[in-house]
């Protein structure tokens, strides 16, 4: 059948209309035409015609297409249903809303990090080659030039190997708009060929244009900076460009789906790589090739890695002593490289896991509310029951009423999923520069399955025991009770363990989500060695503004001056890095007095610091002295942290010491310095690392500076100055731009952004657990009321208090919340040991998150119960006694 004809049902019923009257009427007339009474022969002809309903359905039915007339009338009296019960309805829709945005959030996150693979040709076979020290958390993807020459073109394990560097912060300059910070890779000649991805415009990066010099350097863009900036305009080709003040031609444009090999950032171009830089190495497994084959083989060829490097090291005083120890690893590249997988996936997960088990108390609460629903709906049953409705038919209505719920939870749900992820992108993106996460998620086919799965699963899951519920009712037993919804003894029952089962779940959200929130608060009040308050950090970007080494330093000399005399400032200074900025230099060293084993020796952190620094960050000096102008001139001098004088000075007094540092980065030759200074351990670095062997260098030194972040401490709010500090960067540095200005507290919150999303979200996803499971008790009451109304009116009646009846309600209430706390108590304690083992992070007392999940879902389940207890001691036992 054409199912157009369905949208010409009204005329279909209005012909079939037609022509029973027709044949109605014909036949009529030929009985009075054969002499009949009229209205004999009416009576006739209807019995002889039988059922005209049932002649109706077998028409409708020999026309096709009855199951889905039959859906769209069950949606239609779900919608009647839902506009009969507002109040109800809406708790279901707005519970089930919460729940599958959560999810629908969360998911997104978690697919654009860990599912979606990249959009290249078979991204299963692609595999990243690391190397790893002993000790690192995961392994590093720098590689030489040679190396990857060497693997490229030595090994028998894979189709391609490429290669790629990364600069999160090139300057792009298209023309006469304003500078713009992108992401940048510096390919190897096959990158695209090796992925199979093919430009959308132009030509891809091929091995000649790495010959090419600086002024004939070529670059692909990708194709949101072909939209954005030069409005998709085909004439793209050709054009000059600047990338960090070089130029370029752009000879292509990318694909709209590909936008580089990180999940954590979006490429804005490709460059030709630079043959003496180092570079992340992505290979293509041959057919027929496992991972773990190809990493046999690469054990091997990696000696030449380790060889390079020993050869290297070789030509230093201090040789890093770890060389050897290098081991090669390799990861699947399905999704991209693996940084930001590491960084947030296990979090993302435990996230996941979590609202899922909010999504299920979401439908464990609709399921009790629909129960509750359906009791007072039992005489309707078996009614239609009696009439002839079948279980089978009942059943499809009440699941279709479920559904029709979810769609409307999942389309409320899609609604906070998208502000949700939004709020969620940007908690990811106020990190540290080097580790900030900027996703594009996209809807794609994945995640709309994902949402009517989810809308599905949640319908059948909470649909199902209302149901069954209905269709076991006994016609007769139901129509013959005489109260509005008496219930049987299994539905009471039932329904009082699915809030139980409510108020454990709620029970283990809170209570996680209260060590999370424990951790962070741990993390932000700690002591980290240096005081946070008042201190204002200024960034400056000297990169173009013409100066030499020699007046760069007088410029930031005079503004050392300045600030120190801005009004509310207390001292000024000038550091690099800053606290907490997750960058800095390292090496190793050599210390007067003290001989270490090579193999016991360990990176030592170094940062650069001007006068007044160590005052500025109230970092306390516990020997020697502050630098100062004069350390400028011979002899070079070092203050070093405790730390470092505890290992190497142990009952000693270091000031006058030497030590040689080699090995510095960015660096070549070693170089001695006289300790001049000892300070107090701080955790300069990292906050969740234990203190390292720090030590600081003069940040002015032969002419030249070398830190470049202002740090001032203030007696007033650091962001009333912000307007001053400006004015004089401005005043004296026309050609420096200020690149950025914060407080050292908010610096520190970027280091802790993980953190912080884990405390957030799953404090966030514990309140609405609480609600939910708050939402759920008091539905099991008011339906508790309403089944005894005629007994509660009785009570009253014989002279029971409403002080009793009250208690009544509360001690029923009392016993599921007890029964809930039963099951959460162990759940709680698993769930510690877990989170512990997944986030070896995190800290917090059992008996404290145990205590606070208890009292908060206590508190919760007294708000609950006192609507219900309220109105049991408020009935009129006349009113209630009328019903019998």
């Amino acid at each position: 059948m054409n199912p157009w004809l369905l949208f010409q049902r009204k005329r279909q019923e209005s012909e079939l209309d037609e022509e029973i009257r027709a044949h109605f009427a014909m036949a009529v007339r030929e009985r009075i035409e054969r002499g009949e009474d009229p209205h004999e022969a009416e009576l006739a002809v209807r019995r002889e015609f039988g059922n005209e309903a049932l002649v109706r359905e077998v028409t409708r039915d020999m026309w096709g297409w009855r199951w889905l007339e039959d859906v769209l009338q069950d949606v239609r009296y779900a919608l009647r249903g839902m506009r009969r019960s507002p109040g109800i309805s809406a708790v279901i829709i707005a519970s089930l809303a919460l729940g599958i945005g959560a999810n629908t959030a969360i998911f997104s996150l978690v697919y654009s990090i860990l599912l979606r693979a990249l959009p290249v040709q078979q991204p299963e076979q692609l595999v990243e080659l690391l190397q790893k020290y002993p000790g690192e958390p995961r392994g590093n993807g720098y590689w030489s030039s040679r190396s990857y020459e060497y693997y490229r073109d030595n090994n028998h394990v894979f189709s391609a190997v490429t290669g790629l560097g990364i600069d999160n912060i090139a300057r792009l300059s298209t023309g006469p708009t304003d500078d713009l910070t992108c992401v940048a890779e510096f390919v190897a000649g096959n990158y695209f060929q090796t992925l199979g991805v093919r430009p959308a415009l132009g030509r891809a990066i091929s091995e000649a244009d790495l010959a090419q010099k600086q002024d004939g350097a070529v670059a692909l863009i990708s194709w949101d900076l072909w939209t954005t900036r030069f409005h998709r305009d085909p004439g793209v080709l050709g054009q000059r460009i600047k990338v960090n003040d070089k130029l370029a031609t752009v000879v292509g444009v990318a694909p709209p789906q590909f936008s580089g090999v990180r999940a954590d950032a979006q490429t804005a171009l490709w460059l030709p790589s630079d043959p003496k830089g180092n570079l992340h190495l992505i290979a293509r497994l041959k057919p027929g090739i496992t991972l773990q084959q190809a990493r046999a083989e690469m054990t091997l060829l990696f000696r030449f890695t380790v060889e390079e490097r020993v050869a290297a090291e070789s030509a230093r005083s201090s040789p890093d002593p770890q060389v050897r120890q290098l081991r090669f690893e390799m990861e699947p590249a399905r999704a991209g490289l693996n940084g930001v997988r590491d960084k947030v996936g296990q979090k993302l997960v435990v996230l996941m896991a979590i609202v899922g088990l909010l999504l299920l108390l979401a439908c464990v609460n609709v399921g009790g509310l629909l129960l509750a629903r359906g009791a007072a709906r039992s005489r309707e049953m078996a009614l239609r029951l009696g009439l002839g409705a079948s279980s089978g038919r009942l059943m499809r209505q009440l699941l279709t009423e479920s559904l029709v719920l979810s769609c409307c939870g999942t389309l409320g749900g899609l609604a906070i999923a998208y502000f949700g992820t939004q709020l969620l992108l940007r908690i990811m993106d106020s990190g540290r520069p080097h580790e900030r996460i900027h996703l594009l998620v996209q809807t794609d086919v994945s995640l709309l399955i994902f949402c009517i799965a989810v809308a599905v699963c949640c319908g059948l899951l909470f649909g199902l025991a209302p149901a069954f519920s209905a269709i076991r009712h006994v016609p007769a037993d139901a129509l013959r009770q005489s109260g509005r919804a008496s219930g049987k003894r299994f539905h009471r029952v039932f329904g009082r363990a699915l809030v139980a089962a409510q108020v454990a779940l709620s029970m283990f959200l809170l209570s996680t989500g209260a060590l999370f929130v424990a951790h962070l608060a741990k993390l932000k009040s700690a002591d980290l060695g240096f005081r946070r308050d008042h201190v204002l950090l200024v960034s400056l970007d000297p990169s173009r503004s013409g100066y030499k080494p020699q007046q760069r330093a007088a410029v930031y000399h005079e503004l050392f001056d300045r600030m120190n005399s801005i009004p509310g400032v207390r001292s000024a200074s000038i550091v690099g890095p800053s606290p907490l900025h997750g960058s800095g230099a390292s090496g190793f060293g050599s210390f007067e007095g003290f001989q270490e084993r090579e193999e016991d020796k360990r990176w030592i952190s170094i940062a650069w610091a001007a006068p007044r620094c160590f005052e500025t960050l109230g970092i306390q000096l516990l020997a020697g002295r502050e630098f100062s102008f004069g350390d400028q001139a011979q002899p070079r001098v070092a203050i070093i942290n405790q730390t470092l004088a505890r290992r190497y000075f142990a009952g000693g007094n270091p000031i006058g010491k030497h030590v040689t540092l080699d090995h510095v980065t960015l660096t070549r030759d070693p170089a001695t310095y006289e300790i001049v200074g000892v300070v107090s351990d701080s955790n300069y670095m990292e906050i969740r690392e234990e203190r390292r062997r720090t030590i600081y260098l003069p940040a002015f030194r032969d002419g030249s500076v070398i830190a470049g972040t202002f740090v001032l401490r203030t007696g007033v709010e650091p962001g009333s100055i912000a307007g001053d500090v400006r004015r004089i960067a401005h005043g004296v540095a026309p050609t420096i731009p200020v690149s950025k200005i914060t407080t050292l507290s908010e610096q520190i919150d970027s280091s802790i952004v993980p953190e912080r999303m884990m405390a957030a979200l799953s404090g966030f996803f514990a309140l609405l657990a609480a609600l939910l499971a708050g939402i759920g008790l008091w539905g099991q009451l008011a339906y508790t009321v309403t089944r005894r109304t005629n007994e509660i009116g009785i009570r009253i009646t014989l002279g029971a208090t409403p002080g009793s009846v009250s208690r009544t309600i509360l001690l029923e209430a009392s016993t599921i919340v007890a029964a809930g706390i039963l099951v959460g108590v162990p759940a709680v304690l698993w769930g510690k040991q877990l989170a512990v083992k997944l986030l070896t992070d995190v800290a917090g007392s059992t008996g404290t998150t145990l205590g606070l999940g208890m009292l908060a879902i206590a508190a919760v389940a007294l708000l609950a119960a006192y609507g219900p207890a309220r109105r049991a001691a408020r009935l009129d036992p006349m009113e209630a006694l009328r019903q019998e």
